[in-house]
């Protein structure tokens, strides 16, 4: 392969956070986009002595949200209306951005909210941002 034809992966540092009514986010960290399909084991009567193996339910894991702690109360107004049983869901998006910051890939959940929220740890002897995390919970995950 010739060199300039070369694909170098994308870096993990480059990526936006696009909430639904949110538009005042960044985050320093995003993780848990993955699913899984546990397999079902199964067996008919006239089966050899050996099961199949049938994909079972889609699981998706929370997705969790780090930023330094600022006061926009935009996300912990969010999580307040879970808590209060009146769950928002709504539109996410994780982009993934070139260098150049082009949207190169986009994963999108499908009915998102939070479902936690962790304060800052504070410590009077270290000058670290104030970070909260906001895990949210989704029913799909699609990328583009």
């Amino acid at each position: 392969m010739p060199v300039g034809e070369r694909k170098d992966p994308y870096r993990g540092y480059n990526f936006l956070v696009e909430i639904d009514g949110i538009t005042r986010a960044g985050f320093r960290e995003c993780s848990g986009l993955d699913s899984t399909q546990d397999p079902i084991a199964y067996r008919e009567g006239t089966d050899p002595l050996t099961t199949r193996q049938l994909p079972g339910l889609n699981k998706y894991s929370h997705v969790s949200l780090k930023r330094g702690i600022t006061d926009d109360p935009q996300l912990w107004e969010w999580r307040v209306k879970s808590m209060n049983g009146k769950t928002e869901n709504r539109n996410v998006s994780v982009i993934l951005l070139d260098d150049t910051g082009a949207e190169q890939m986009r994963w999108s959940l499908a009915f998102a909210w939070p479902t936690k929220w962790v304060g800052p740890t504070f410590n009077a002897t270290a000058n670290e941002v104030a970070i909260e995390t906001l895990d949210i919970c989704h029913e799909g995950i699609n990328r583009q």
